[in-house]
Parts: structure tokens; C-alpha cells; sequence
């Protein structure tokens, strides 16, 4: 899963098949052209193997695809689980208090010379 710089989402990061390389598909698995895009290859293997004549391995697609949404959906409820959790307060305490300082304004403590 990778997490998009400035949103709070995650997607899918797929590893092709045939040679092994990471790569990030677009959400809807379709490219700007109309193209599908492949759960299971990268763009350049994914033109080698049409014009090879391969089809796409369809269990391996949607165990690519179940995976995803599976990583994707436990990622988002440990996200929600972090913003629900309650944040500890770090700061230092206060001392308690003492009776002395709870007690409030005391006469003078030696006699006074007026009396």
C-alpha cells in the first residue's frame, strides 16, 4: 500500500508477474486512452504480452484484485483505529498541591510588637 503525499488515502501497489516490477495502476484500472490496465502485468509486459497473444491469467487477476482491496481495507481501519485512539498528554504534571499553599492568607507567624 502506498499512501498519496497530502490525502489520507492508500492504493495499491501491484507486482507484475512476468518481470517484477512494482508499479501503481490507475483506481479504475483503465488508462487515459481506454485501455484496461492489468492487475497482474505492467504497462510495457502488458504490451508484450498482446502482442504475443497472451491472455491475462484470470485467477491470478482477481487474487491480485481481492489482495488489494483486502490490504487496502485493513489499512483503512488501522488508520481510523490511530484517529480514534486517545492522544496521551506528554506534558509533565503539576506537583501537588500542599495544605500550606491550599490554605489561603495566614496571620504573621511571629507576634506582633503593636499588641
Amino acid at each position: 500500500m502506498r499512501r498519496l503525499r497530502g490525502v489520507g488515502l492508500m492504493r495499491p501497489v501491484f507486482e507484475c508477474l512476468e518481470c517484477g516490477a512494482h508499479y501503481l495502476p490507475p483506481e479504475d484500472l483503465r488508462y487515459g486512452d481506454g485501455t484496461p490496465a492489468s492487475p497482474v502485468w505492467c504497462s510495457p509486459c502488458q504490451v508484450v504480452m498482446a502482442r504475443r497473444g497472451v491472455a491475462e491469467p484470470k485467477p491470478a487477476a482477481m487474487l491480485a484484485l481481492v489482495a488489494a482491496r483486502q490490504a487496502l481495507t485493513a489499512a483503512t481501519a488501522a488508520q481510523a483505529a490511530r484517529t480514534e485512539a486517545p492522544t496521551v498528554d506528554v506534558r509533565p504534571t503539576r506537583p501537588a498541591r500542599t495544605k500550606r499553599s491550599t490554605a489561603g492568607p495566614t496571620r504573621a507567624r511571629g507576634r506582633s510588637r503593636l499588641r
